[in-house]
């Protein structure tokens, strides 16, 4: 009797594709209130350049070319992302928060904030799945092992 293979689930349908998404959604809304604001440049380029690369990342798992690239470890990098994106967006969003600022300079800073929470739990799902899935995926092979 063969043993079936597991079913690949479609990155959209997973939780981290749903975090991805969610992070999109939330960093894109951001940055349409800095647009709408005319909120000052820095504001716009950083949440423009976060949409970047997060659209970057969701492309990147929707091909899977994350596993035809295997000379990168993907996890890594994507927690590296998550970590620096949270440390921009908080900044960000703290300083439009701070002064006395329009309506929607005040809803870009709330949605850059709620943006930050969706990153570090990107982040520690990406962890975790290292963490308690060491032999999965994400394994890296010596390359005497190939041999």
């Amino acid at each position: 009797m063969k043993a079936e293979k597991p079913k690949h689930r479609p990155f959209c349908f997973s939780v981290k594709g749903h975090m991805k998404i969610l992070r999109l959604a939330l960093t894109v809304t951001s940055m349409t209130f800095f647009i709408i604001s005319q909120a000052p440049e820095p504001y716009i380029v950083i949440t423009g350049f976060e949409v970047t690369v997060i659209f970057f990342f969701i492309l990147l798992y929707m091909l899977r070319l994350d596993r035809l690239m295997d000379c990168i470890f993907w996890p890594l990098l994507d927690i590296i992302n998550s970590l620096v994106t949270a440390i921009f967006m908080m900044i960000v969003s703290v300083l439009a928060l701070l002064p006395k600022t329009t309506t929607f300079i005040l809803l870009g800073g709330v949605f850059g904030l709620l943006t930050v929470v969706c990153c570090i739990a990107d982040g520690v799902l990406i962890y975790r799945k290292l963490l308690f899935n060491p032999s999965g995926p994400y394994q890296k092979k010596a390359v005497h092992d190939k041999i």
